[in-house]
């Protein structure tokens, strides 16, 4: 819609007199959620950050205090230890956790607390090897001797 309101006629007659036009040429017919109810967001009330909170979902990105950020990334890396092909690999990802913990434990940012301590490496490589002998797997062991 390129061509402007002539001068004298009423706006919203203008505007409804577009509207049909498209109607008729079938330009509403394919676009996308037709026929679809629409979107739960659109029932709540009106947040006026609705189209940040979207674009973060959209983009896989939320905003959570740093002790609950982190709390998510050492469960993460529990489960990535775990799951790793390697003792090497599993002593990396607990030391790199283990490190970010102790630093938010001493230095703690505002907001609930962490409610985690660093993980006993020993004892999560004990538990992969015990993962690894019951799925039948091999020791685990990479051949570093570590």
């Amino acid at each position: 819609m390129t061509e402007r309101k002539p001068p004298g006629v009423d706006f919203e007659s203008w505007v409804d007199k577009q509207i049909r036009d498209a109607e008729a040429r079938g330009e509403f017919e394919q676009l996308a959620g037709v026929g679809k109810p629409l979107p739960r967001e659109v029932e709540t009330t009106y947040d006026e950050l609705w189209w940040v909170k979207r674009k973060m979902a959209r983009e896989g990105f939320s905003v959570l205090p740093p002790a609950l950020a982190l709390r998510k990334e050492a469960e993460d890396a529990l489960e990535a230890a775990l799951a790793a092909p390697s003792e090497r690999i599993v002593r990396k990802i607990l030391t790199e956790i283990n490190a970010k913990i102790s630093d938010m434990m001493f230095k703690p940012p505002p907001g609930p607390p962490l409610g985690k301590r660093p993980y006993d490496v020993e004892d999560v490589v004990r538990q992969w090897r015990e993962r690894r002998a019951a799925a039948g797997g091999p020791d685990g062991s990479d051949g570093s001797g570590v």
